[in-house]
């Protein structure tokens, strides 16, 4: 069991970054400000987890207009999508009764 802890690295796997994740891999493209809401998260503590992500490649960013403002939308490169599949396979075999 050990390697739930090892197979994924400590960015991957960190509570809240994990939980972008997921929302990015469920919804596709989210705004800052809607995962802030979801997240029930402080600008800073969110900010720290997403560009955490972005800097070692599992999300992306881009900047958007919404009305007459401009908002900060986050979608999973090719990485993190892959990587969020590798997790869930991981947690199938788990569940499964598998030994990977």
């Amino acid at each position: 069991m050990s390697q739930l802890y090892t197979r994924f690295d400590g960015t991957f796997f960190e509570k809240t970054r994990l939980s972008v994740m997921t929302l990015l891999f469920q919804q596709g493209e989210l705004s800052f400000n809607y995962l802030k809401q979801v997240l029930n998260s402080s600008d800073g503590a969110l900010y720290t987890h997403v560009e955490k992500l972005v800097k070692d490649g599992y999300a992306q960013k881009r900047k958007q207009l919404a009305g007459d403002q401009v908002q900060t939308v986050y979608s999973l490169t090719p990485r993190g999508t892959q990587e969020y599949r590798d997790y869930l396979a991981f947690l199938e075999n788990i569940v499964l009764g598998g030994n990977q």
